[in-house]
């Protein structure tokens, strides 16, 4: 009795030690941390859907007041589908070229958006439109979340990226997962540049190179002579 109480004790022991050996080789941890970056992408995808869902409105109120303005209006409406014709799915997570084509087409989206803001400056009556002012709001707070989702879901697959390569996730990561390290956003380009701020001053000209050929004025001694 007492023996097979013993190597009953001795089985369980032994499955409770392969458990916490493949618990510490990432089995619990790794999933973990992907699906936790797939959530951040999901935000993601929201905040970008609800930027492009804007616009229409916002092209269409410009319109009425901007008429002339057609190829900024134009370019905005091209970016937008082309932000939108791309899709990533989680298992793009992974792949940096459909990344980066879809990194590249919202960043042509920001710039039109952009071009569009410096030109409206040009019609306060449209600035003044209640409607247009309200749209104005709701694309400032979208790309506000948009940043903010952006910067969580690099943390979260520098997270997952860290984990699939650190020892002993690493194992299960590659042996029993097949894990790939996902693709984080890039900073925007000139994101790095310091922006160039005017404050209307300009520096003094400079002064005339000294020209030697002038003649010197005389010295009084001389004027008296």
């Amino acid at each position: 009795m007492t023996a097979a109480i013993v190597r009953r004790f001795g089985r369980f022991a032994l499955v409770a030690a392969a458990a916490a050996a493949l618990t510490g080789c990432g089995i619990n941890s790794v999933p973990t941390a992907e699906e936790n970056a797939k959530a951040k992408w999901a935000d993601v995808e929201s905040a970008y859907q609800r930027r492009a869902d804007l616009i229409p409105s916002l092209v269409e109120t410009t319109k009425g007041a901007a008429a002339s303005e057609t190829q900024i209006l134009t370019n905005v409406t091209n970016a937008r589908a082309a932000a939108t014709s791309i899709n990533v799915r989680t298992e793009d997570l992974s792949d940096p070229a459909t990344f980066e084509k879809f990194q590249n087409a919202q960043n042509q989206l920001t710039q039109a958006l952009g071009q569009l803001r410096t030109v409206v400056e040009n019609y306060p009556q449209l600035q003044s439109q209640a409607r247009f002012a309200d749209l104005m709001v709701q694309l400032e707070g979208t790309e506000n979340r948009i940043n903010v989702a952006r910067t969580r879901y690099n943390e979260a697959v520098q997270e997952y990226n860290t984990t699939i390569r650190t020892f002993p996730d690493a194992i299960g990561a590659k042996l029993i997962h097949g894990a790939k390290p996902m693709v984080p956003f890039k900073a925007d380009p000139g994101a790095a540049a310091a922006p160039k701020v005017d404050f209307g001053t300009t520096s003094a000209p400079a002064a005339a190179p000294a020209n030697d050929n002038a003649a010197t004025p005389a010295s009084p001694a001389a004027a008296a002579k």
